[in-house]
């Protein structure tokens, strides 16, 4: 902080050599991943325009390297609405990330407005089935989320679930491109998909 106002910046420590400085990652194994590699593939490829709007989570990751997937992040429940917005203003595609735990925290209401507006938006619901950025404890949506969708008004044909995996990049990345190109716009319903892992 010292340096950033110029300051001179005296520490009373140094770091020791042995410790190496190591950025928070997603972990080893977590389906988080794979979702962040089909979907950066699909919109680097085919929609120059997209922005990824996200919120906070442990799938918040997805915005460092190597998946660099995330445009926006602010809070807990507000990738869906920046998403709606973002689609209001013009933006295509517009897509949201946001995990199981916080969804059901406080982006339910989010999905809610896309549906009675009919929003041209693409929703990704990143299911872990825990809550695993602050400790692993049960997330209130476990095995209800496609349910939950549809109380809500999703169109049951735009609740695609997806099992992020290597073997399953081609039908991930086929999903997607589905999904995108759907304009919410022809029917009633946003596109949305689950990503289950």
């Amino acid at each position: 902080m010292a340096r950033a106002v110029g300051k001179e910046n005296k520490s009373e420590f140094s770091v020791p050599s042995v410790v190496e400085m190591r950025p928070p990652a997603l972990c080893e194994g977590c389906g988080h991943r794979d979702m962040y590699i089909t979907l950066t593939q699909v919109l680097t490829e085919e929609y120059p325009t997209h922005k990824v709007f996200s919120d906070i989570g442990c799938y918040t990751l997805g915005a460092n390297a190597p998946f660099n997937a995330i445009n926006s992040c602010v809070d807990m429940g507000a990738s869906i609405t920046m998403a709606k917005g973002a689609a209001d203003g013009g933006l295509y595609p517009a897509v949201a990330v946001i995990g199981d735990s916080t969804f059901t925290h406080s982006g339910m209401t989010g999905l809610l407005d896309c549906v009675n507006e009919n929003a041209d938006v693409t929703i990704i619901i990143s299911d872990n089935e825990t809550t695993a950025m602050t400790g692993g404890q049960d997330s209130a949506g476990t095995g209800r989320i496609e349910a939950i969708c549809t109380g809500l008004g999703v169109d049951p044909a735009h609740i695609r679930v997806m099992t992020p995996l290597k073997k399953n990049y081609e039908e991930m990345k086929q999903t997607l491109r589905e999904e995108l190109n759907y304009h919410a716009c022809q029917s009633s319903s946003p596109a949305e998909s689950v990503s289950k892992h």
